[in-house]
């Protein structure tokens, strides 16, 4: 069995800029997932329930206007040049101080108001998936060099997503790029994905003001605190936290998180080389926006796990290096393993 790939029209932009959809497919009633030329974006993820019935799982729309109208929302997209925040704005690298475009408060989101899931990008078909680039030129939001991207998604005949960034600079920078998929074990549509069961492999967060800047000081222990997911257990509250992942920066996936809805019986086993989790519960979701499944997106209708280096990392001497500099390679890898489980809930 091989994974099928196929490309069609999705529509242009209003200056004329063609967007297409490429899926892949693992096989006949497997994993199909749909990626958009523009932002990178995962439209949708299809995976079997317990009972072999197929269901969409991934917070997004039906139409390009509405990703293009909505991108403050980062349904499926590919972020950067800097995924996270950015305090300020602004960072030193090399004793100068780079001054960024601030869109979330003072400080960059992202890498910026036009990031990475913001424009169209080349892509071409490699064995079991596409692979996506662009050039972001000198500059670009703020941010030094010209950096050569490539992203590359492909699918297993077993139905696991692997998501493989790759870039490189002429000048010295900082990269941090990561996919900002919403899922929802239970279908898009389904209901609030609190209820899920989650377990990272993580002892400690990064505590964050207001604003979602870490605050000074060593990350804090998660024991004794609602930010400790050893164990499995439903993800309950809000959280937009960025968690310590246990290894630290690998040269090859390692799984760090769990996910599971017992309704569906459907569990995510996600696998990454990064430092860092931010686990997002879309609190800024409040019924405004309507997605593939014509349900109204509430808090918690789905969940990012955005594997990444940790948020304001080029301020923190402290935090892994997210520097990238000529004849270096920035390369970060994440997988998305799906499967099912036939009792009603919890991990072993």
């Amino acid at each position: 069995m091989t994974t099928q790939v196929s490309r069609e029209a999705f529509g242009a932009l209003d200056d004329g800029t063609r967007v297409d959809r490429w899926t892949l497919e693992s096989g006949a009633g497997g994993v199909r997932v749909r990626i958009l030329t523009y932002g990178g974006i995962i439209q949708t993820v299809e995976a079997p329930d317990r009972d072999g019935v197929r269901g969409q799982l991934a917070l997004g729309f039906d139409d390009l206007g509405s990703y293009v109208a909505h991108g403050g929302s980062h349904f499926g997209a590919l972020v950067g040049r800097y995924a996270n925040r950015i305090a300020g704005a602004a960072f030193r690298l090399d004793g100068r101080t780079w001054t960024l475009t601030p869109n979330d408060g003072p400080h960059s989101l992202h890498g910026g108001p036009r990031n990475f899931s913001r424009v169209v990008w080349d892509a071409r078909q490699v064995d079991g998936g596409v692979q996506l680039h662009r050039v972001s030129p000198d500059g670009e939001e703020g941010f030094p060099g010209a950096l050569e991207v490539r992203v590359t998604y492909t699918l297993s005949p077993g139905g696991a997503l692997r998501i493989v960034s790759c870039a490189r600079t002429d000048a010295p920078t900082v990269v941090n790029l990561t996919n900002h998929t919403y899922l929802n074990l239970g279908g898009d549509g389904s209901g609030s994905a609190a209820g899920h069961e989650l377990r990272l492999a993580a002892s400690r967060y990064t505590p964050c003001d207001d604003g979602g800047i870490p605050l000074p000081g060593a990350p804090a222990e998660v024991a004794g605190t609602r930010f400790d997911f050893r164990t499995a257990r439903e993800v309950g509250g809000a959280f937009d936290h960025n968690f310590v992942l246990d290894g630290g920066v690998c040269h090859a996936p390692r799984t760090v998180a769990e996910l599971y809805d017992p309704g569906s019986g459907r569990a995510l086993a996600l696998a990454t080389t990064e430092p860092g989790l931010q686990l997002y519960t879309a609190g800024h979701l409040d019924g405004t926006l309507t997605g593939t499944s014509g349900v109204p997106y509430g808090p918690a209708a789905g969940l990012a796990l955005e594997t990444q280096h940790f948020p304001d990392s080029p301020n923190r001497p402290d935090f892994p290096s997210a520097v990238l500099r000529p004849g270096e390679t920035y390369r970060s890898e994440t997988v998305y393993g799906f499967s099912v489980r036939q009792r009603a809930a919890g991990f072993p």
